[in-house]
């Protein structure tokens, strides 16, 4: 085994005891982020948008993996008070929490001359306000423990552009920008704050993507994937959620103690070009 494998192996328990709260996490990204993260023994605050039934099975099959305990908050991202409200509950139920991992997004495309203000407004809050409103509420029990790990879910979009993303685009180099910042403000008191930059990712939605686009233009799923969705990612196939949640537990280790305000791309070699 390598030392990257045996780092992972070492931290099946290494979070034992602490408590990590993902937002956007009842699918997708934030779910297996969740999942990997329960694996390492952390208690795990699950947060995001469901039916009652679909919330209930993914706590279901979260605890099911879990060595600790598991718990579901519905704060809205959009309402600042919801946000404290949820921290200051995690701080009651769990002394805190350890490590934050701001996922919670959304997306609209549209020409800038066309974009609703609505939608500006709420990617803006969603995707950039609402780490603010985490990282503030969550960093004083961090640096009362004198530890923690943020991890902020951003893009490739926080790195390069694409036509009709404004809000996306703009929120999410708000959001490397935000982590640089508060990296500094708790790099002596061993809180690490980093970004992960993914790619297209495999998740549900853009496997239910993939579909829609072919059958709209008459094409294969194959070509979906390489010549529209991956024509600017290099490896011409989308990134696993494991890969991305396996990077984020990395950061989250003692390990990369040293490693603070980065932006880590996972874009199959998107933003080398």
């Amino acid at each position: 085994m390598g030392e990257i494998g045996t780092i992972m192996s070492n931290e099946q328990a290494a979070h034992s005891g602490r408590t990590a709260l993902i937002t956007g996490s009842t699918s997708g990204i934030g779910l297996g982020i969740a999942k990997t993260l329960a694996r390492s023994g952390a208690n795990i605050i699950i947060n995001g948008l469901g039916s009652e039934q679909q919330i209930n099975a993914v706590v279901a099959e979260v605890s099911d993996i879990a060595s600790a305990e598991v718990m579901y908050s519905a704060a809205n991202m959009l309402v600042p008070e919801q946000i404290e409200r949820m921290i200051a509950e995690a701080n009651k139920r769990f002394a805190g929490v350890d490590i934050l991992i701001n996922n919670a997004g959304i997306q609209h495309v549209a020409p800038i001359q066309e974009f609703p203000v609505e939608k500006w407004n709420e990617i803006i809050a969603i995707n950039l306000s609402s780490a603010f409103h985490t990282i503030r509420a969550a960093t004083p029990r961090m640096l009362d423990k004198e530890w923690g790990r943020i991890v902020n879910v951003a893009s490739i979009h926080a790195i390069v552009a694409s036509p009709y993303k404004a809000a996306y685009v703009a929120a999410k180099h708000g959001l490397a920008g935000l982590t640089k910042v508060v990296a500094l403000e708790m790099a002596t008191r061993n809180i690490t704050v980093n970004a992960v930059a993914p790619g297209y990712v495999e998740t549900p939605l853009v496997t239910g993507q993939i579909a829609d686009t072919a059958k709209a233009r008459g094409i294969t799923e194959k070509q979906v994937v390489e010549d529209v969705m991956l024509a600017a990612q290099p490896t011409k196939k989308l990134i696993t959620i494991e890969e991305v949640a396996d990077l984020v537990l990395f950061l989250c280790s003692d390990a990369a103690a040293s490693i603070t305000g980065c932006l880590v791309p996972v874009d199959g070699g998107w933003s080398a070009q």
